[in-house]
């Protein structure tokens, strides 16, 4: 008897990313044509960080398309860094890998940022922007173990931090050269 096998909806899918199930995860990673589902996450969570920014005072265009962009050029350090950590420098036997995998499982990590777009409400930023940050590196430690076929969480939480720190000392990086004044 055959068995029926059907996959989330984009919906679903995003649901079960943010309320880090494994299973979704294991999907995204199969599934060759979730590429495109994971990218649009990863533009929505970056073009929420950019409104959400305009809660601590940089409201302009610029300043919005400013965050967009190093938000996205964040997640892509993140990502990158991560791959390389997880699935060259602390892999595991069974680790199997390929870049696709992996981009589709952390693309669909960054599904908690959406709520970043609450930071536009006064007194919300700052919650908003420190809960998003908590919960992405939670749904990333999910979407890195599943994807890296680690057998150890704590694997998955070095690998994730690792990439989180590195990702982010880059963005404060080109945020201090490039970004806008506070004032």
């Amino acid at each position: 008897m055959p068995t029926n096998t059907t996959t989330n909806t984009f919906l679903q899918r995003l649901i079960g990313a943010a309320a880090l199930d494994a299973a979704i995860y294991e999907e995204v990673e199969a599934d060759q044509s979730a590429i495109g589902q994971a990218l649009v996450v990863v533009v929505l969570s970056s073009l929420a960080a950019g409104f959400g920014a305009s809660g601590f005072g940089l409201s302009s265009i610029a300043n919005i398309g400013f965050i967009s962009v190093l938000a996205l050029l964040a997640w892509m350090a993140w990502a990158l860094v991560t791959f390389e950590i997880g699935a060259r420098l602390m892999a595991q036997p069974q680790t199997r890998v390929d870049v696709g995998q992996m981009m589709r499982t952390i693309g669909f990590a960054a599904t908690p940022g959406l709520i970043r777009v609450l930071g536009v409400i006064p007194g919300v930023t700052i919650p908003a922007f420190a809960i998003a940050a908590v919960w992405m590196l939670a749904a990333m430690i999910v979407a890195v173990r599943q994807a890296l076929d680690f057998t150890s969480t704590l694997r998955a939480i070095a690998v994730c931090v690792w990439g989180w720190l590195l990702a982010g000392a880059i963005a404060v990086a080109i945020g201090l050269l490039f970004g806008p004044t506070l004032s």
